[in-house]
């Protein structure tokens, strides 16, 4: 892969940069890696066209799909080959213990910037004591509904999953007999991909069945909630979730839901500036609430996104400055605004401009505070391994292919063994 050539700069603007005092001494030539979701990578150029005209530097998007499974294979390929093209990366907060060998230290360069991010995110990002990527943005997912249809039904956004059940049964009973023959009561992340990790995640922690490995390294999720977790969820599909939803990623739930098909999704705080835009069926007809309980309360995925500079880039200066610009508190306001993006930097959930644009991110605030992280910390660079194990057996168990509690005795025995090999 090779840089495009980028027309030089006019005369004047390139001696201004040489005399600025805070500009470069030469304007470098960067590459980002950016996998987008919706309109992600349509704000990260807008930010970039900021960091371009601000240092006289350059930025190319290196756009990869949406899939983080993809984007993390594809990653690996690239650094373990040392590949220079690339001088940061955009990576899932779950990837840090994987990749850190790979990446540049940034802890002197965030010398009194990393204490304004919420701090167990930084430590997410620190391996071996180095700051190894700035956070970006912050996820965590939540229950979106149809205000309008809870409204006509006579419901409350339900509290269990149990609730949600039910009323996606009889709302999709009541739509579908006035009509509306694709509408769905219940549209999420069913596919065999991380995004079915996070999912099963939370169904699993809701009902009491642990966080698949305990952060003291035990093996946890072969138990009886787990398997209620998986058994109920399993239930849904060809009920209230369509067959299809074995198949759905983020965009495909919000491209059922935002078409006015379905009375509720699971998805990340993304989906909401969408869900208001012009073009949506929805706009101004939903709310977000926690994730049900199962019992056990509720929880909803930690996610999120980081800027790591890649140590073979030849750029490292000008690669830390974007890092830094991209995940300081402009670029974050920027996000919070165009895109619901959850900021990292605390101070920005009391700004008065993105509570007038957004004022859903109050709410997600309380949301991410009760996240729970996949167990990337305990299996380190098994962590991809553990998960894709894991995914497998809960898509078996939604598939109808083997019921939960055979899905999870296989699924403990091979995590045993991955254990066995070090992680």
């Amino acid at each position: 892969m090779s840089r495009p050539t980028r027309p030089p700069s006019h005369p004047l603007a390139l001696a201004s940069a040489l005399v600025a005092l805070a500009g470069p001494a030469f304007a470098a030539d960067l590459s980002i890696v950016s996998g987008p979701v919706g309109r992600d990578n349509e704000v990260l150029r807008m930010n970039l066209d900021k960091f371009e005209e601000q240092t006289g530097h350059s930025v190319e998007i290196v756009e990869m799909p949406s899939s983080t499974t993809d984007q993390f294979a594809q990653y690996r390929l690239w650094l373990s080959a040392g590949n220079s093209d690339i001088d940061v990366y955009r990576t899932d907060v779950v990837w840090a213990p994987q990749l850190a060998s790979h990446f540049t230290d940034l802890s002197a360069a965030a010398e009194g910037q990393a204490d304004k991010h919420f701090e167990s995110i930084i430590q997410s990002q620190t391996v071996d004591g180095k700051l190894v990527a700035m956070p970006m943005f912050s996820d965590a997912p939540a229950l979106y509904y149809r205000t309008d249809l809870m409204e006509k039904y006579g419901f409350e956004p339900p509290e269990t999953w149990e609730e949600m059940a039910e009323q996606a049964r009889a709302i999709q009973d009541g739509e579908r007999g006035e009509g509306a023959d694709d509408f769905h009561g219940f549209v999420f992340q069913g596919a065999a991909y991380e995004g079915l990790t996070c999912d099963a995640l939370e169904w699993v922690m809701s009902h009491g069945g642990g966080q698949i490995v305990e952060p003291d390294g035990t093996i946890s999720i072969d138990n009886p909630e787990a398997a209620k977790a998986l058994d109920t969820a399993a239930s849904w599909i060809g009920t209230i979730s369509p067959e299809g939803v074995l198949a759905y990623k983020e965009e495909e739930s919000r491209g059922v839901w935002q078409t006015g098909n379905a009375a509720f999704m699971r998805n990340w705080p993304y989906a909401w500036a969408l869900g208001q835009g012009e073009d949506s069926a929805v706009a101004d007809k939903f709310a977000i609430a926690p994730l049900p309980s199962g019992g056990a309360g509720s929880a909803a995925t930690l996610g999120g996104w980081n800027l790591a500079v890649s140590k073979y880039s030849d750029e490292q200066e000008a690669a830390i400055e974007l890092v830094m610009f991209l995940t300081g508190e402009e670029a974050q306001k920027t996000r919070a605004i165009e895109l619901t993006r959850l900021p990292t930097i605390e101070a920005l959930y009391d700004d008065p401009e993105i509570a007038e644009a957004q004022p859903s991110i109050p709410q997600w605030k309380e949301i991410f505070l009760n996240t729970v992280p996949r167990p990337s910390a305990p299996t380190q660079g098994a962590y991809n391994e553990v998960s894709n194990e894991f995914w497998d057996a809960v898509h078996a168990t939604l598939s109808g292919d083997r019921p939960a509690e055979a899905s999870l005795k296989r699924l403990s025995a091979k995590l045993e063994r991955i254990k066995g090999s070090g992680w």
